[in-house]
């Protein structure tokens, strides 16, 4: 089998093990499995230090990470695998691959997890982090592993996909996306499109019931221009969110919700932030009171989209400048610039023609972008009219902006995609703008039609295109005038067509 055990020496006081992470960090001691650590091989699993004293009636845990990650995930800088082994855990890491969708993750995974069933004689509970719940879930459902999984507790876990993983195939992100690698068969699959048509091929099948699931969510995004923050600045249009996850899809309609807290999508997975919330459902016995599991029409929906953000993006040789139009009555406007440069200079010119460089760079978290440099300001009450930034340098950049309006005019338009039209719909009959629809159409991940027009109806909706099967990623496009002062909205969005003309959509 393809194991190895960890050999660290533990001891219960949590602060000194943290110590020795932080002062050691190269070292067999400081949390790698030894000198030569392989930990991210994909099928490589790893056996924690067992308690002194091992308890039969605790389930040992197999950890699973998500998107772009790998096993350490847990301990490094994270004290998770700690606080498993002080409250007496036996316990697995696994090593998935980081960038495979979930059929070929949830192959591996049930074959390992078999391995493991056999090496404790139990099953395990599995914790899950982000996408590594969807690669679990399919390990159960089409891959056969429910005799050997007793539950799987998800953390933060896109079931329903992530609206980041729409922007990273959209028109806009596209450059950037390619170049800092986020395109690739995971994230292609939790576009929301697609994993609609993901959720029609599993929840019906009789497997899904073969164990049970519990879920969290988070809603904290940290503060300005923190990692997280432009993930939840963007994902804010679609409800509350932890940066990289909104709460509607890390929630299961068949699955019992622990916890909704004020945890980040980093921060969710710590032994501090949650192990005690779903401790005693490691255990061989869960109390049937807690076992209430939540209706789906207890689960709150999405409402239609809202026009609150633009985007916009491409390639800068030397010089770049996009331009933001800025209605009358915006009460707070956040840019960000993202861009594969980490040294990028970015000028902000106001509408009177006032330079500034207000910009806040950091590095992206979001898992989706990983790779990618933020510069982000928000400005409160700003000048009505044509914003413009610009960038120069030496070195090819690929950008998106991506800019968010607090705004009245956001309430006053939404945006509905249902079966094979898109509605755009004004809920004040003086509000003018011009719509485009446009798509770009992927099958299997690879991009089969680019920026494909929707044809208009004489009721003013907008017909998709009949490309054939694929990911449809939508961008609609507002142009028009609001209390007399022009302005520009952007939305993405995404549907799944299946090879007999079905449309799936969340």
């Amino acid at each position: 089998m393809d194991r190895e055990r960890i050999n660290l020496k533990k001891t219960k006081w949590l602060p000194l093990v943290a110590s020795v992470f932080l002062l050691t960090p190269v070292t067999a001691e400081a949390g790698s499995f030894g000198k030569d650590d392989p930990s991210g091989v994909p099928g490589q699993w790893y056996i924690g230090t067992s308690p002194s004293a091992e308890d039969p009636a605790k389930h040992p845990v197999l950890f699973v990470h998500g998107l772009n990650s790998s096993s350490n995930t847990w301990w490094n800088n994270n004290n998770m695998y700690d606080t498993a082994y002080v409250n007496g855990y036996e316990t697995a890491f696994i090593d998935l691959y980081p960038t495979k969708n979930m059929w070929d993750n949830g192959a591996l995974l049930a074959q390992k997890v078999r391995d493991m069933y056999h090496h404790f004689g139990e099953k395990v509970v599995v914790v899950a982090h982000s996408k590594g719940g969807i690669d679990t879930q399919s390990a159960i459902v089409h891959n056969g592993a429910s005799p050997y999984i007793a539950r799987v507790i998800t953390l933060s876990t896109p079931h329903y996909g992530s609206q980041l993983a729409d922007l990273a195939y959209s028109n806009g992100a596209s450059w950037l996306a390619s170049i800092i690698g986020s395109k690739n068969d995971a994230t292609y699959s939790l576009q929301t499109g697609y994993m609609s048509y993901y959720r029609s091929q599993t929840d019906n099948r009789p497997e899904r019931s073969s164990v049970p699931f519990y879920t969290f969510g988070g809603t904290s995004w940290g503060g300005f221009g923190g990692s997280l923050y432009w993930g939840g600045l963007y994902l804010s249009s679609y409800g509350q969110n932890d940066g990289a996850v909104t709460v509607t899809s890390s929630r299961l309609p068949y699955a019992t919700e622990l916890r909704v807290g004020k945890w980040d999508h980093g921060n969710i997975k710590t032994g501090t932030s949650t192990f005690n919330l779903f401790k005693s459902y490691l255990n061989e016995q869960v109390f049937a009171a807690s076992l209430k599991v939540a209706s789906v029409a207890s689960l709150p929906q999405e409402e239609l989209l809202q026009a609150t953000t633009y985007i916009a993006g491409g390639e800068r040789n030397k010089v770049s400048k996009e331009t933001i139009v800025v209605e009358e009555g915006v009460s707070e406007l956040t840019i960000d610039w993202m861009s594969n440069q980490s040294d990028s200079t970015l000028t902000l010119i106001s509408p009177s023609g006032t330079k500034t460089n207000p910009f806040k760079a950091n590095v992206d978290e979001t898992e989706i972008f990983e790779g990618a440099y933020h510069y982000t300001t928000t400005l409160t009450l700003p000048e009505s009219g044509e914003w413009k930034v610009e960038t120069k340098g030496d070195q090819k950049e690929a950008y998106l902006l991506h800019t968010q309006f607090t705004s009245d005019l956001n309430e006053l338009v939404t945006i509905d995609l249902t079966n094979r039209k898109v509605a755009v719909k004004s809920k004040d009959t003086k509000l003018k703008y011009k719509t485009t629809v446009h798509a770009n159409v992927y099958e299997d991940g690879k991009l089969k039609q680019k920026k494909v027009n929707f044809k208009v109806n004489q009721d003013g909706t907008y017909s998709v295109p009949a490309l054939g099967s694929g990911v449809y990623n939508v961008t609609i496009e507002l142009d028009g005038k609001y209390n007399g002062t022009e302005f520009k909205r952007s939305v993405v969005k995404s549907f799944y067509v299946d090879n007999t003309g079905v449309v799936y959509l969340d």
